[in-house]
This record gives structure tokens, C-alpha cells and sequence, in this order.
């Protein structure tokens, strides 16, 4: 047979071209199977039972009748629960959130606790024995109250400082000939991906197998092996199609009760939770409240800047939503001080969400920052372009490029800023009131160490190995652009195998991470697999193959800033007679480094600007604080942008090259979010001449601020 030379150089620009999915066909058509969809001989179904109290004790629980119920196999409790080991630390830094150790006790600190997982022959069954099952609680009195004035409140460490200062606040407020000092908030906001959160596990052959839908493979073993106290080796977990994640995808309470009625029964078990039992057991962003000052000289260049956040976390887990955190680097002032704050609730542990901390706290501080633009009358482009740092404010280290003045000034000329009348409530079409506001953003371009194996087979053909994720970003497709150019051939000679982690230790699907690691891994493999085959040998029938490993190089990276940026714009209009807010069009311009395939990298910003439009105009999740509970847990009484909400929507990025980078690549799946409401908000004022400082910006609140009293 006539083979192809490995390494022989076809096509040596993939990355920058667009391409569809390479799996489009397989999901369009249903061929894709998910995490709750893969069947399996002999399977079981789990139904977890969530507390009804928002704290208490466990009293009794009547499992006798459910016992005996059609089909039922088990039900699960404190009382005859595997015990679990939470001593431990995370691959993330954190210690595990304890709702993860289903059944250790009877306390319930939150509403939507698991309290038991029944066990039947099918999914039917066992929602309708897990309903059966009467539960009887010794209730505690509860506080779900939030609010930032809690004195409760402490300074939050976590991954990052609580508190940064440098000097005197009130001294440079004072000698400001501008000043700002606004108090903004955010409301609950839950990821509601289109796939819920299932998981399948079972034993073979003494090896634990899970079928998940999670955001890192080798993450969810390395939890489960710390919860089980198991041999590594003896874990594998497959997540090939994921269905949407946003941060809410990693170790949830539904895999550790699937893996645990599977050891107690010796079949496969499939959890999968329901859309009401995400909004307590998925995680959520924490509403915030945030305290903004800003004090600028005449000429609207910075002397002060304070940025203080307060957001709530459960009593169990403590998890903070640093939204000061996008002050320490956007701009800089003499002095400079931001917190962190949380108060513990008896609520669910809050988690990861698109951009956390960016998305909320880019909100307070960017409509201040058009705030003070107005009183200094100076244009919100130029105020920024005015207060450019030349280093991190808080770290001191020197930018690895930055971008956002070219995105402010190519946004601008796209958008046609220079047309616009900065005199706010002059605008009109019939009854709608127009308005126009712009917002920078930024978000950290990190990257995670991750292991990757490349194979040359002897037809021609490469097969890349690794434990990556793709939870909709179009990664897998990336991927094999990336390892093309690296291999030098065409991406049709490239077959990308990710979602298991017998591939490897590799980053997770998160903090706009993944690619970039996931790209240097492979490209490092790549190289070393030509330098092998330059040699000229002959490729045996199993293939050659190169691992590699990049915890080394970078851990060797240069401290530096290392962001993505971008400029929102947005064109709004208002009726003043319903309080209706809408967006009639919206730009957003982004630095974001090497876009390895624009197609679907226009499809990640412009989602996570439309996600923008859903903060500012719609979602809001509404804890009752008599039942500690969600008032319309659910996609009826949650309400997210819809395809009649998004208007024209645009995303365009520029040049954005780090020579000292040695892949090139950023995230984009977060920065498309931040900065988006802000440029709504900003619209709505321009339009309206009245500052929104609470999400959303709902009719009522429109209403009430034309009739001038304070949002509600």
C-alpha cells in the first residue's frame, strides 16, 4: 500500500481558518452520546431526596415502605451510607465542599441537602419511591438573608488576597476634584447548562468506570479516589460529549451517590439530576453587593480607587465571588484598595461561573467608570485610554501585552462612538428612548500543566491522546487545527481522542484555560515526535508515540500580567411607559491572543455577550427567606435571554501576538461576559439619564426609577 510520509508538509495553516465542528454531524444528528444517554447491561437508576428544611437534624426517615415499592433495590442514608474521607485537598487548591460526602450524617445545613438516594430497576421507579419517601426533620431556625451590610462579613483568602491596599483612601478621595461612591449589586444567577449534570458509574474487573459529564476527567479521579480512599490506577472516568458546563461541571454530590450505590449493589447506577435539583446541588454565583469610590483630578485621571465586594457562602464550604479582583488590574490610582468579603448562609455552596468575579465586578466598577466619565465631561473612551496602567496596579509585574487601548479605539470606530451625543435622554424612535455605552474588559490568561501522547501510524495518519474536555467550545476542533500545524499535515490526518482520563493528567475546561494548556501539551509532543521521525525509521504496525509534559516549562514562564481584553458596546432602547429594555445591538472588539479557529471562537464571545444581555436584563434567582428556598426553581421562574432578546450581535478581535509566549494562545470562553452588563447598563443611562446600579435592570425597576424612587 502506497503510504504518505509523516511529517510530509501538506497544509501548514490550520489554526486561523475556520472550520466546522468535527463532531457537528454526530451531535446535529444524535449519534453523540451523553453522560446520561450511553447504555449499559443491567442498569440501575438512582433518585436523590433533597431536604425540604433549610436546617435541622434528620429525625427519622421511613424507608420500610419505600423498600417495598416495584422495582426499588436500595435507599441510601446517613445510616447505611459508605463512609467517605473528606481530609484532603483538591486538584484546585480547596479543600472538597462537604455536600460532597453524601450521607455522612443527619445534619442538614441548607435546603436541598441529599438526604437519601433510592435505588430502582428504572428511572420511573425510583422518582417515584424517592417521592414516597417520607422524611421527618427537627428544624433549626435558618438565615438566607443576604445583604452587604452584614457585620458577619469577613475577608475572604481563598485563591487570592482578600484585602490589597496602597495608600490613603480617604486622603486622595478628599483632594479628588472628582469623586464617585456608589453602592451596586448583583443578584443569584445559576449556569442552567442544556445538558444536566448525570453520571454513570460501575465496577469491572476491580476497576471503578464513570461515565460523566464533568469539565476535567483526571479531576473527577482524583476526587473520587481522595472520597473513596482508592487506588488512583483503579479509577477511570470517560467524558466524551458535555453539553454545557460553565464552571458547574466538576465533582457534584450525584456522581459520589452513583459511585457509591454502585459499590453497594455491583451494577451499574446512572444519577442524573433534575433541572429543580441543580439550582441547589450545581452551584451558582453568589449575588454580591459592591462599594465603588473613585476620586480623579480635573483632567479625570485617577487618585483613588477603592473596590470592596461582599458575596455570601454556605456554613459548610467556604467560596468566595472576588469581584474586587477586576480592579487589581484594569486601573491604577495612588491609592489603590480592594476586599473580598463573604458571609456564611445557610445556603448551597456557590461555585465557578462564566468569568467569576470578572462578570459582576466588571459591572460596579465599569458604570463607575462611566459615571465619573460624565461628571468629569470627558468621553468613557477617552477616560480610559487616560488611566492606562503601565504595570499590574496590585502585583507590580509588567503587562505581557495589553491590548485594550487598540480594542477601545477599533471598537469605537466599528460602533461609530464619534457619532454620539454624550447628552443623555435625547435620543428618541417613536416611544423608545435610545441610548448607546461601552465598558472595558479582561480576563487572565493562565495556563495549567497537562500531559499529551501523540502517535505516527504507518499510513500517514497521527492520533493525539488527551484528557481534555469540550463543554461546547468547539475545543476537540482546536485541537486538531493546533496538532496539524504542529504535525505538519493536513487536519484530516489527525484523529484528537479527549474526555478520559487514562490519557493523562490535563488541565480542566475552565478559567478560560484549557485550550491554551491542552494546545502546549500537544505541540510539545508533536515536536519531539518529528525530531523522531526526521531519523528516518521505519513506523511499526502499533505506531510510534511521544508523551509529553509540561508541568516544567510552565512552571518556567516569567511572572507577568497575562490577560485577554476587550470593549463592549451596546445600543439600547427604552420605553418609558412599560419600563421594556431592549437591545438593539451590541460589538464587542477582543485581544485574546492566537484565534486557533474563528469560527467557533466568534461563537464562544458572542455567547458570553449574550450571556451579558441576560445579567443586565433578566436573570435573577429570588431565595425565600422563610423557607430558605428558591421562589420558581426552574427555567419558568428563571428567566435568561431567549432568542427574541438578542439583537444583532457582533464580535471581532485584533492582532494580539506575545513573542515571549511559546503558544500564543488565550482563553476566550470567559472574557465575551465581562463587561457586557456594564455596557448595557450604560446604555440604559444614556438613554434614560437614570443610573441602574442593582441587576437586573427589570420594567419595574425602570418604572420606579422614571417615578424617581430607589430600585427595588
Amino acid at each position: 500500500m502506497t503510504t504518505v510520509a509523516p511529517g510530509t508538509p501538506l497544509r501548514t495553516a490550520s489554526v486561523g481558518t475556520a472550520h466546522t465542528r468535527i463532531e457537528g454531524v454526530e451531535k446535529v444528528t444524535g449519534a453523540a452520546r451523553y453522560a446520561g444517554e450511553v447504555p449499559f447491561a443491567d442498569l440501575a437508576h438512582g433518585w436523590l431526596v433533597l431536604s425540604t428544611v433549610a436546617r435541622g437534624r434528620i429525625r427519622s426517615l421511613d424507608t420500610d415502605p419505600v423498600l417495598a415499592m416495584p422495582g426499588v433495590l436500595a435507599v441510601l442514608d446517613h445510616r447505611n451510607a459508605l463512609r467517605l474521607n473528606t481530609d484532603y485537598t483538591g486538584l484546585l487548591g480547596m479543600l472538597p465542599d462537604p455536600t460532597l460526602a453524601v450521607f455522612q450524617h443527619d445534619r442538614v445545613p441548607f435546603l436541598g441537602w441529599p438526604v437519601a438516594l433510592v435505588v430502582a430497576e428504572t428511572s420511573e421507579q425510583a422518582r417515584e419511591a424517592a417521592e414516597a419517601l417520607v422524611v421527618r426533620y427537627d428544624e433549626e431556625p435558618h438565615d438566607v438573608g443576604f445583604t452587604g451590610e452584614r457585620a458577619d462579613a469577613h475577608p475572604a483568602d481563598g485563591v487570592m488576597p482578600g484585602v490589597t491596599g496602597k495608600g490613603d483612601l480617604d486622603a486622595e478621595l478628599a483632594a479628588s476634584a472628582v469623586v464617585v461612591d456608589a453602592e451596586f449589586t448583583t443578584p443569584e444567577e445559576h449556569h442552567n447548562p442544556m445538558e444536566p449534570h448525570a453520571a454513570t458509574a460501575l465496577w469491572d474487573g476491580g476497576r471503578l468506570e464513570v461515565i460523566d459529564s464533568n469539565q476535567g476527567a483526571t479531576w473527577v479521579v482524583g476526587e473520587l479516589v481522595s472520597l473513596f480512599s482508592l487506588d488512583p490506577g483503579s479509577v477511570r472516568v470517560r467524558s466524551e460529549h458535555v453539553g454545557g458546563g460553565f464552571g458547574s461541571k466538576g465533582l457534584r454530590a450525584h456522581q459520589v451517590a452513583a459511585v457509591m450505590a454502585a459499590t453497594v449493589l455491583q451494577r451499574p447506577v446512572r444519577v442524573v439530576l433534575t433541572r429543580r435539583q441543580m439550582f441547589s446541588l450545581a452551584g451558582y454565583r453568589s449575588p454580591t453587593s459592591q462599594h465603588v469610590r473613585l476620586g480623579a483630578d480635573a483632567d479625570g485621571r485617577l487618585r483613588a480607587l477603592g473596590h470592596g465586594s461582599v458575596s455570601l457562602t454556605s456554613t459548610v464550604h467556604e467560596f468566595v465571588e472576588p469581584s474586587a479582583g477586576v480592579a487589581r488590574v484594569m486601573y491604577d490610582a495612588a491609592a489603590h484598595h480592594t476586599a473580598n468579603r463573604v458571609v456564611r448562609l445557610d445556603v448551597p455552596t456557590p461555585t465557578f461561573m462564566r468569568a467569576p468575579g470578572e462578570a459582576p465586578g466588571s459591572f460596579a466598577l465599569e458604570a463607575a467608570f462611566d459615571e465619573l466619565a460624565e461628571k468629569c465631561g470627558i468621553d468613557p473612551i477617552e477616560l480610559r485610554l487616560r488611566n492606562e496602567p503601565d504595570k499590574g496596579p496590585v502585583s507590580g509585574l509588567p503587562f505581557a501585552g495589553r491590548n485594550l487601548p487598540a480594542c477601545l479605539r477599533e471598537g469605537a470606530r466599528r460602533f461609530g462612538w464619534a457619532d454620539r451625543d454624550p447628552r443623555p435622554g435625547v435620543r428618541r424612535d417613536g416611544r423608545w428612548l435610545l441610548g448607546t455605552g461601552m465598558a472595558a474588559a479582561s480576563f487572565q490568561a493562565g495556563a495549567g500543566p497537562s500531559t499529551a501522547t501523540v502517535t505516527a501510524h504507518p499510513d500517514g495518519t497521527f492520533t493525539v491522546r488527551i484528557s481534555a474536555a469540550d463543554i461546547g467550545t468547539g475545543a476537540r476542533t482546536a485541537l486538531t487545527l493546533v496538532a496539524a500545524d504542529a504535525l505538519q499535515v493536513a487536519p484530516e490526518r489527525v484523529h484528537v481522542r479527549i474526555g478520559d482520563s487514562d490519557f493523562g493528567p490535563a488541565m480542566i475546561a475552565g478559567g478560560s484555560m484549557g485550550t491554551r494548556s491542552w494546545s502546549w501539551a500537544i505541540k510539545v509532543a508533536a515536536g519531539e515526535l518529528l525530531e523522531r521521525l526526521a531519523l528516518g525509521a521505519d513506523i511499526p504496525p502499533e505506531g510510534i508515540t511521544v508523551r509529553s509534559d509540561t508541568t516544567a516549562a510552565i512552571g518556567a514562564l516569567t511572572p507577568a500580567e497575562r490577560h485577554s481584553y476587550g470593549a463592549q458596546f451596546a445600543e439600547v432602547a427604552v420605553d418609558v411607559t412599560t419600563g421594556e429594555v431592549r437591545v438593539r445591538r451590541m460589538l464587542g472588539v477582543f485581544a485574546a491572543g492566537r484565534i486557533v479557529n474563528p469560527l467557533t471562537a466568534r461563537n464562544q464571545l458572542r455567547g458570553g455577550m449574550i450571556w451579558g444581555i441576560s445579567m443586565a436584563l433578566h436573570e435573577e434567582a429570588v431565595r425565600d427567606r422563610a423557607s430558605g428556598g428558591h421562589v420558581g426553581a426552574d427555567l419558568a421562574g428563571y428567566h435568561v435571554a431567549t432568542h427574541a432578546d438578542v439583537p444583532h450581535v457582533e464580535a471581532e478581535w485584533i492582532d494580539d501576538d506575545d513573542p515571549d509566549d511559546p503558544v500564543g494562545i488565550k482563553g476566550i470562553g470567559e472574557i465575551g461576559i465581562v463587561g457586557a452588563a456594564a455596557a448595557v447598563a450604560n446604555a440604559v443611562w444614556h438613554a434614560t439619564g437614570v443610573r441602574h446600579r442593582s441587576l437586573p435592570i427589570r420594567p419595574d425597576r425602570v418604572l420606579s426609577a422614571a417615578a424617581g424612587t430607589p430600585d427595588a
